[in-house]
């Protein structure tokens, strides 16, 4: 490999092969401790720079870390999440059986076009409350649900009386 660069690490002394994107720049090698030295080498560079000297200080830059806040609300919480919990409950496995494959989709029957209303009625809930999160569907379906009933519950004690608004 013709573009590998050997160096010399600045920290540990030890010879190592520089990345090629960083080729006459990289001056440690890939330990730890020598990362770190690297580090510090560059935030002491960074420091000594009079423009850099006072970043963190006085009311300009203060109010320039307010507007930050203010334009990244919640910011500072979001990589704090635990990784092992999940946003949405494993989802058993279903069979599903195998469609029916036809070059005419209007050759299906109904009854065959029917088999797939599982799956249909999820993606149409999916639809209807913008989320695919099975809480959100969940809470839809279950909303669903209930004017259902009532809209089942309201024809019955009307007795089947037609023209009649609620």
């Amino acid at each position: 490999m013709a573009n590998q660069v050997q160096s010399k690490c600045l920290c540990c002394g030890d010879n190592f092969t520089v990345d090629v994107r960083n080729r006459g720049r990289q001056k440690y090698c890939s330990k730890r401790q020598c990362r770190a030295a690297g580090k510090a080498a560059r935030q002491r560079r960074w420091l000594c720079r009079p423009e850099n000297r006072d970043y963190f200080r006085g009311p300009v830059h203060v109010e320039r870390v307010r507007a930050w806040r203010a334009d990244h609300p919640g910011y500072w919480r979001g990589h704090r999440r635990d990784p092992g919990t999940a946003l949405q409950d494993a989802l058993m496995p279903q069979v599903i059986e195998p469609a029916v494959k036809s070059e005419d989709p209007s050759v299906l029957a109904l009854q065959d076009a029917l088999h797939a209303q599982g799956p249909v009625l999820i993606g149409l809930i999916a639809h209807l409350s913008d989320s695919t999160l099975q809480e959100d569907i969940a809470s839809t379906a279950r909303g669903l649900l209930q004017l259902g009933q009532d809209i089942l519950a309201r024809k019955a004690s009307d007795g089947g009386e037609k023209g009649v608004a609620p």
